[in-house]
């Protein structure tokens, strides 16, 4: 019988002797329990894919796009979803923006506002780069997004959220400073200072971006090329993968170890003394002010690191998808729009130069 006759009878034996232990026991003997073994390891939808070209065309195929499932996927929670993370989308950007435009008032001139107007454009840059497209796939049918789209994707949220987690750690060391070294801040945490931690931070996301963004696309995508998920992120490509990814998940680990465990513990280390300093003050008011201002920092830092560590420590974790969705709508929608609820609200420097600014913009 000719090879290309053999194909659909060895398929059918493969799925057959999966479901049948005595013919898959006669299969092994038969010498064909060898061929049809792989294809249970990594099966695919031809039709998804397109052949490579090169000296290897016919024998492999290679995806050349991706299919984002989605939040849901009940056709009648559609429009519900749409008008729901629009508004949350439109309050981010908006409140955001307030935010920023806040701390370049001459009054708010300290490193903390400097650092929160770095924050705020960092929540609206994550939130852009994810809500947009999840807002599209909410209406439209075709939910494909390109190899290229995908990675760019991929990069760009990495980059933003660790750059925000080293971001928070520069926010506590600047708390710490300006509370366990009052009179030596305004000389220590100098705009020179500010800048560079922003930098470094900045140039650190980067590294980790490019490192895992490199990583995750050179693994082989054989397989169906629908994405379980809102976006292109780590977990969910590393489980669409056809070969053995426990290498590369301990190299997630160690990024994770490094991206978020290491800024937390210098956050820890940073409100452990600040904790300190606070309980030697002797005026209630003034340690009711102090933890006030510190504590709109730690919400931030505790929802923040929690859900990084629990998507990205395990991420071919038997958690199911539903959970990894949840979490990941945490750090990339709903904090960049708790943000300005929490740093305005609990500030009352803030409050007062977002009135006036409203004010001025109900003038015009």
């Amino acid at each position: 019988m000719p090879a290309l006759e053999l194909h659909p009878l060895i398929q059918w034996l493969s799925r057959d002797s999966q479901e049948t232990p005595h013919l898959n026991n006669g299969l092994k003997h038969s010498g064909l329990g060898a061929v049809t073994t792989p294809l249970a390891v990594c099966p695919f939808d031809s039709s998804q894919m397109k052949p490579t070209e090169g000296p290897e065309q016919g024998n492999h195929t290679l995806l050349t796009e991706f299919v984002l499932s989605g939040l849901s996927n009940h056709p009648e929670l559609q429009h519900l979803l749409f008008f729901t993370f629009c508004l949350i989308y439109t309050f981010t950007v908006i409140g955001n923006l307030l935010i920023f435009m806040a701390t370049l008032h001459p009054t708010l001139c300290t490193p903390m506002y400097f650092f929160l107007r770095v924050l705020s454009f960092l929540d609206i840059s994550t939130a852009s780069i994810v809500v947009p497209k999840m807002l599209v796939n909410f209406l439209s049918e075709d939910r494909s997004i390109s190899y290229m789209g995908c990675a760019t994707q991929l990069y760009c949220v990495i980059f933003f959220a660790a750059t925000e987690c080293y971001l928070l750690a520069a926010m506590a060391y600047d708390r710490y400073m300006a509370i366990c070294n009052l009179l030596r801040y305004a000389i220590i945490m100098n705009s020179r200072v500010c800048l560079s931690l922003v930098l470094l931070s900045c140039c650190s996301g980067n590294v980790v971006s490019v490192v895992q963004t490199a990583w995750v696309f050179t693994l082989p995508f054989r397989g169906p090329k629908k994405i379980n998920y809102f976006f292109c992120d780590i977990p969910p490509l590393v489980m669409l993968s056809c070969t053995d990814t426990s290498l590369y998940e301990k190299q997630i680990i160690t990024a994770t170890v490094l991206v978020i465990f290491t800024p937390f513990c210098l956050i820890l280390v940073s409100y452990a003394c600040i904790v300190s300093s606070i309980l030697k003050i002797s005026s209630a008011e003034g340690r009711h002010k102090t933890f006030s201002t510190c504590s709109s920092h730690l919400t931030v830092v505790t929802l923040y690191y929690a859900s990084g560590t629990l998507i990205y420590l395990r991420p071919k974790s038997s958690n199911s998808q539903y959970t990894k969705k949840v979490l990941a709508l945490i750090y990339t929608t709903i904090i960049p729009t708790l943000n300005p609820l929490i740093y305005s609200l609990r500030n009352k420097d803030v409050k007062g130069v977002l009135i006036k600014i409203i004010g001025e913009l109900r003038k015009i």
